[in-house]
């Protein structure tokens, strides 16, 4: 083994960048500040019932997404996962949507909803998902963006194809400008549904979205989504075994305090004051986590990019945890919703919730003849910043996504049995996120492509992966960031050995 690495941060991100190195047969060593495996994509239990903390959908296990191809990098299986023929259902007041897999089927149900716009929704559509195939065969190479050494430019460059040229005319442009475009803008309905998927997957909505990763967004689901027997924690878990059989170290309960340079190398400090020195450092942390970890001196050497991004807003989230009798799940009900309470287009703040139900015999989840339910919905910090309002805000908002959920499920007093209320400073303590912040920067034009932040920090040696950097929040956008790490550190390797 050669070249010490430490990992701070045991989410998927750290996890494959960890396993990647293992494999490669170097010295790591990944720090987790929790006693679960996979931060936002961990897992809970509360008596018999087990529950997915954030992340629910899986995507990324289609061939040619990204965790069949790190896991088959890894020489590892992946069994436990059941494509979805219906991916959700969309609530609005007054009808449901049904979201498939089949682009074709999808279509005909967007259609028989709002038949007078059937020629502009097709049109649309077809613009959409002609950019999502362009897109998609840009980051098939894994591009590193904004790249920042020769060897990126050049993969980039690599990865252009002449079709590529198709995506310059939207690069300064959002989605909602292809909604106009079609004439659909002022469809609020229909924009409503374009707007909730954007806001779970790209933490904005269509009126301020990138218009190239929106398409790539919207394209996405029909590649393939996924239910995962247990969670996406079964993910962290495999990449946690990979790395120690692979003779990686793992340590749980270790909150890195500080990380200060001494000579030609890092020491990291615990919270119980033991340190590791390493050679490189990858921190699968949040932007905010990651820069109060550093000594003043390493902190005047970050890039210009990180310290201006820090003055940026996330989101937090409202989540709540059910678990609710068999009885109660009509036949044929999909495992994942979403539901928009009113016409106003809000998208945080219970008008929206993200709802994602344990299959049935799932008995990782439920013993037999219940389910348990995580529901979702983004929320401004603002409303959460002091004790007082704290309090009162936990219960209205509990009160409000308890209404939209019965949307879905109008009985669902009548087979709820556990319920877990998670408010953002939940969230903190388990992820240990500050003030609970969630899903990275939202994928504005101002945060989008060739500015988002690169994995690279400034720092000579220490890498950023996880949802503050490029390509952003979710398990594949983690994913791809603790590969890029995982390249980078990988080739300062090749260089010291030369």
């Amino acid at each position: 083994m050669t070249q010490k690495v430490v990992v701070i941060g045991g989410g998927i991100g750290g996890l494959t960048a960890a396993a990647l190195l293992a494999k490669e047969k170097m010295d790591v060593t990944l720090l987790e500040a929790s006693n679960e495996w996979g931060g936002c994509a961990g897992k809970f239990t509360r008596g018999e019932y087990l529950f997915p903390v954030g992340a629910t959908l899986g995507m990324g296990f289609e061939k040619g997404g990204i965790h069949r191809r790190i896991f088959d990098e890894l020489d590892l299986s992946f069994e436990e996962i059941h494509l979805l023929d219906i991916i959700m259902d969309i609530h609005l007041p007054g009808k449901t949507v049904r979201y498939y897999h089949n682009r074709s089927s999808y279509l005909r149900e967007l259609k028989s909803h709002f038949p007078h716009l059937n020629s502009r929704i097709h049109s649309f559509y077809e613009d959409i998902w002609k950019i999502g195939a362009e897109v998609k065969k840009l980051i098939e190479p894994l591009p590193v963006l904004p790249p920042k050494t020769a060897g990126e430019w050049g993969k980039l460059l690599k990865s252009i194809k002449l079709t590529s040229l198709r995506l310059l005319p939207y690069f300064q442009q959002t989605l909602c400008a292809i909604l106009t475009k079609h004439n659909l803008s002022e469809e609020h309905e229909f924009s409503h549904i374009i707007d909730a998927q954007l806001i779970d997957s790209m933490q904005t909505t269509s009126r301020e979205c990138s218009a190239i990763l929106g398409a790539y967004a919207l394209s996405v689901y029909h590649e393939g989504a996924f239910y995962v027997n247990g969670g996406l924690f079964q993910i962290a878990h495999r990449l946690a075994a990979s790395i120690e059989n692979n003779g990686g170290e793992l340590l749980k309960r270790s909150f890195a305090k500080e990380i200060r340079r001494e000579n030609d190398a890092y020491v990291i400090t615990d919270h119980r004051g033991r340190t590791f020195t390493a050679k490189q450092i990858i921190c699968n942390l949040p932007l905010l986590s990651f820069t109060n970890l550093l000594s003043q001196e390493l902190r005047h050497s970050l890039s210009r990019a990180y310290l201006k991004k820090l003055e940026q807003p996330q989101w937090g989230t409202m989540t709540l945890y059910l678990a609710v009798k068999e009885e109660l799940i009509p036949d044929n009900f999909p495992l994942f919703h979403q539901v928009i309470d009113n016409h106003s287009g809000e998208m945080a703040e219970g008008h929206h919730i993200f709802l994602s139900l344990s299959k049935k015999n799932d008995l990782l989840r439920a013993p037999n003849g219940y389910r348990t339910i995580t529901s979702s919905t983004h929320t401004e910090l603002k409303h959460w910043n002091t004790k007082e309002k704290y309090d009162r805000y936990k219960q209205q908002l509990t009160e409000k996504m308890l209404h939209s959920i019965e949307m879905a499920l109008p009985n669902l007093q009548e087979g709820l049995v556990e319920m877990v209320a998670g408010a953002p400073k939940a969230w903190e303590r388990f992820t240990k996120r500050p003030d609970g912040i969630v899903g990275g920067y939202p994928q504005t034009l101002n945060n989008a492509l060739f500015r988002s932040l690169s994995h690279r920090t400034g720092i000579n040696g220490i890498y950023l992966c996880g949802d503050s950097v490029f390509p952003g929040a979710g398990t594949i956008g983690v994913s791809v960031s603790g590969y890029h790490a995982y390249q980078s550190v990988k080739w300062k390797r090749s260089q010291a050995n030369a």
